[in-house]
């Protein structure tokens, strides 16, 4: 049985992975993150707290040490995910768009209930804030109030995005189980698929926002191309999350219930149906910004009516990608050394 899955783990392991030799791969990592360490110590924000910005700076080089240290470490199987997933590119987009195309296949509105269920939801949240509650509208940077509905559809688009792709993600190799058998078959592209089939959905409700942007007085403009810069990093962060929860849904089913309540949870801690500036103090506004979702839904609403770039929040971009990368990590690891294990317990 030994000989068995060492040979499965050795038929699955690509031809090509040692094209980077690891000291050179190894090498550039380094480079890169002492050329960031470097912006990191030598950034002046004259408007900020000194004090308040040498933690900052503290706390930013040690994940940079930390995240060093375990690539370097785990060199080789880390790296072994991102080649896997480049050189089946074509195989994937080709699986995301059937995935897609399957969801909904039989039922007489298809595709349609992907985007009903969304917009019930944000008439839903807009008329008990506004209509009932009597939430206020908010301030962009430029002094425009802002209407709730725009507040609220910039902040829950993301938010449904992420929740959806991290949960198709997560039971992506009990969905597809019948491939993770096929020894020849590359794994490892099946969270990736299915976070794809999900961004089909992002894009369109990622317009609408833009429509309802224009018709409330915010023209699109040069600002909302940095959109695709944090759908990327949204991408990414479930990503890196998938690999680790698809991993350890295999071997522990109760995990989709485990995330389905921490999403629930989640999306009360994240700033989505409230302002972060009105209504936290600002000794407990780090604590939320610790949660990369902050990150990314307040840099939509930037995107969308804000006028900021995201480098002008150049702390925030850094934890943001640091957290990203080590979660990557971590999950590719954990997705490395469990899935000679998946054909057995599938």
């Amino acid at each position: 049985m030994i000989k068995k899955k060492e040979k499965a783990a050795g038929e699955r392991r690509l031809p090509g992975i040692g094209a980077l030799p690891r000291w050179e791969g190894t090498l550039i990592f380094w480079a890169m993150a002492l050329a960031l360490g470097l912006v990191i110590v030598l950034h002046y924000n004259p408007g900020a707290d000194p004090g308040v910005e040498l933690i900052k700076k503290i706390c930013a080089c040690v994940l940079i040490l930390l995240s060093c240290i375990v690539f370097a470490v785990f060199y080789d199987r880390i790296m072994v995910l991102p080649v896997e997933l480049w050189d089946n590119r074509r195989l994937i987009w080709r699986m995301a768009l059937n995935d897609f195309r399957k969801r909904y296949a039989g039922s007489y509105l298809g595709a349609l209930w992907a985007f009903v269920q969304p917009v019930v939801t944000v008439v839903m949240y807009w008329f008990v804030f506004e209509r009932i509650m009597g939430q206020k509208s908010q301030i962009a940077g430029r002094g425009l109030e802002v209407p709730y509905i725009l507040f609220l559809m910039a902040g829950l688009v993301p938010w449904f995005y992420f929740q959806e792709g991290l949960s198709n993600g997560t039971t992506s190799l009990l969905e597809y189980s019948y491939l993770v058998k096929k020894v020849v078959f590359k794994i490892s592209i099946l969270p990736l698929i299915k976070i794809i089939g999900a961004s089909f959905i992002h894009f369109f409700f990622v317009g609408l926002v833009i429509i309802v942007a224009w018709a409330a007085g915010f023209p699109p403009s040069i600002y909302d191309l940095q959109l695709f810069y944090y759908v990327f990093c949204l991408f990414m962060l479930m990503l890196a999350l998938s690999y680790a929860t698809s991993a350890i849904q295999v071997f522990f089913r109760d995990m989709i219930q485990i995330i389905s309540i921490v999403l629930q949870v989640g999306q009360w801690a994240t700033p989505i149906l409230w302002n972060l500036d009105g209504v936290l103090d600002w000794q407990l506004q780090w604590i939320v910004k610790l949660n990369p979702m902050t990150y990314i839904v307040i840099g939509y609403r930037q995107a969308i009516y804000g006028e900021t770039w995201f480098w002008e929040h150049f702390y925030s971009s850094t934890y943001f990608w640091i957290v990203v990368v080590a979660l990557f990590g971590l999950g590719s690891l954990i997705f490395k050394r469990s899935k000679v294990h998946f054909a057995d317990v599938l």
